[in-house]
């Protein structure tokens, strides 16, 4: 940096950098000069840019590399999963099990359905009389979290699904999630029971979660599976209903 820049105080010079962006202050401001190195690795930078950016929760951050990857994970926050809902059809999943008349979509609140609790879910995926199952694979590097993050900070991956019955038909639902290797070796795994709900129910929409912590390293893919079918076997799309379902990686 130019004479001036290095009579700067020490907290102005970290403003001028806490404007630049986070790649940058790491691909190319760390490699100026001792002191600008010493500032991107510290907390005071990262603090500042969590702040102004509104990322609260980090007050618990010990260290300035969790300060630096919580501010990056904050960042990154969105639902990793494609076409939660079914606005694109089946697109970006696959079909596991398709039995029955397999999946179809609807639009919500369908025959004998409720309306979902947000205003921005439109529609549904349904299974029919026979196992229907779709999954979705995550590539987390593609995604943006590199290898050392997840092998030593081991972020939170929370999973999120919803589903719903039709009051005049019984149904079965199941969710499965797995981490997984490089290999596609299990590292660690949630599986819900078989929830079964009865032919007279209230239709309403129930959340189902789980959060993946010290999962240990190696996890670069998050593999989300799920499914179900009607307990009747009437023919057509009596079955579990399913919608917005969401992996998230977490600060």
């Amino acid at each position: 940096p130019s004479p001036r820049m290095e009579s700067l105080p020490e907290a102005v010079l970290i403003r001028i950098l806490a404007s630049i962006p986070a790649v940058d202050l790491v691909l190319a401001c760390r490699l100026v000069c001792c002191q600008w190195k010493n500032l991107v690795d510290g907390a005071a930078l990262w603090i500042l840019k969590c702040q102004q950016e509104g990322f609260t929760g980090a007050e618990s951050q010990e260290n300035a590399e969790n300060w630096q990857n919580f501010y990056f994970l904050s960042k990154k926050r969105k639902n990793l999963i494609k076409n939660p809902c079914g606005e694109e059809d089946l697109q970006h999943w696959g079909d596991v099990e398709n039995g029955g008349d397999g999946w179809k979509i609807e639009e919500l609140p369908g025959d004998f359905g409720k309306e979902f609790p947000s205003e921005e879910v439109h529609k549904y995926f349904v299974t029919s009389y026979e196992w229907c199952r779709k999954a979705q694979v995550i590539d987390l590097r593609a995604e943006g979290y590199w290898e050392e993050l997840m092998d030593t900070t081991q972020p939170k991956i929370v999973v999120k699904d919803w589903y719903a019955g039709r009051s005049d038909a019984g149904c079965l639902y199941e969710l499965c999630v797995k981490l997984l290797s490089e290999n596609e070796d299990v590292l660690a795994e949630y599986k819900s029971e078989t929830i079964a709900i009865p032919q007279e129910n209230d239709a309403n929409w129930t959340e189902i979660s789980h959060t993946f912590s010290n999962y240990g390293p190696g996890v670069r893919f998050v593999c989300f599976e799920h499914g179900g079918q009607d307990t009747l076997f009437w023919k057509g799309w009596y079955g579990v209903r399913v919608t917005n379902s969401s992996v998230t990686v977490e600060p």
